[in-house]
């Protein structure tokens, strides 16, 4: 796919909160505006997700994210290839690419939009032994015996905590796949670590950590991108041990 297929052009630059960013898309002739969020449709184009995100905005995350993961299994001298990884809210498999760069053999894709899925296989076939298109807050029985039986040690959320796309209750439920002592890659925006914040983020990882459940290993303040008006968009990069899974008691308080 020639990024010259389409050209994109923002709107309403200083007025324009994370994920809710416009953007006017002209492709095989026709013009669309979109927000940022919009991965649905910004999926049934090939190579707007990463020239809008990565090209454009500077977005570097996963890179980031696995990066800090691959530290600290060096440190514990584990071998990434003996990791089994959930990517949850795997969109169109760069984060899945990076894992089998890191010289992962097993990566499953986890994603609520069909078009994610459509996506990942149509720009990187076999990175994903496995992709389900899920709700993780009412997967089917016979998903999550499939996704079990796999025995994941690892779960990899990137780019999708704490907005509408993965609520604190899911990012539980993926907690539960994994197996105890498996390892957690993920990352979040600065703000929703606040102690006051609504998406419930600070209060779950909070008492997951209190109570034993999550181990915090490491932990990395970094630029996740660029607003459309050049300020940077600041997030931590999260890596843990699961200690146990989540019980009930806490499950139903979200």
């Amino acid at each position: 796919m020639s990024k010259q297929e389409f050209s994109i052009v923002f709107s309403d630059v200083d007025n324009a909160d994370q994920g809710k960013e416009k953007v006017l898309v002209t492709y095989k002739g026709k013009t669309k505006e979109f927000i940022t969020h919009d991965y649905d449709e910004i999926y049934k184009i090939p190579g707007l997700y990463e020239h809008l995100f990565y090209d454009t905005l500077k977005c570097d995350s996963p890179y980031v994210v696995c990066s800090l993961l691959k530290e600290n299994l060096n440190k514990l001298s584990f071998a990434p290839e003996d990791l089994v990884v959930l990517d949850v809210g795997a969109g169109n498999g760069m984060v899945g690419e990076e894992f089998v760069e890191m010289g992962v053999n097993t990566v499953i894709g986890v994603d609520i939009i069909e078009e994610a899925a459509e996506a990942a296989m149509r720009d990187r076939p076999g990175v994903y032994e496995s992709y389900y298109v899920e709700d993780l807050t009412q997967l089917p029985d016979h998903v999550e015996s499939e996704i079990t039986g796999k025995k994941p040690n690892c779960l990899s959320i990137v780019a999708s905590l704490g907005f509408d796309d993965i609520p604190a209750l899911a990012f539980a439920s993926a907690f539960n796949l994994i197996s105890e002592q498996g390892w957690l890659s993920y990352n979040i925006k600065d703000e929703f670590l606040q102690q006051d914040h609504p998406s419930g983020f600070f209060r779950l990882i909070d008492q997951l950590s209190d109570e034993g459940v999550l181990e915090i290993v490491d932990k990395k303040r970094y630029q996740h991108r660029l607003c459309l008006d050049g300020t940077p968009l600041n997030y931590f990069a999260m890596v843990g041990k699961k200690q146990q899974n989540i019980s009930n008691e806490i499950l139903e308080q979200y």
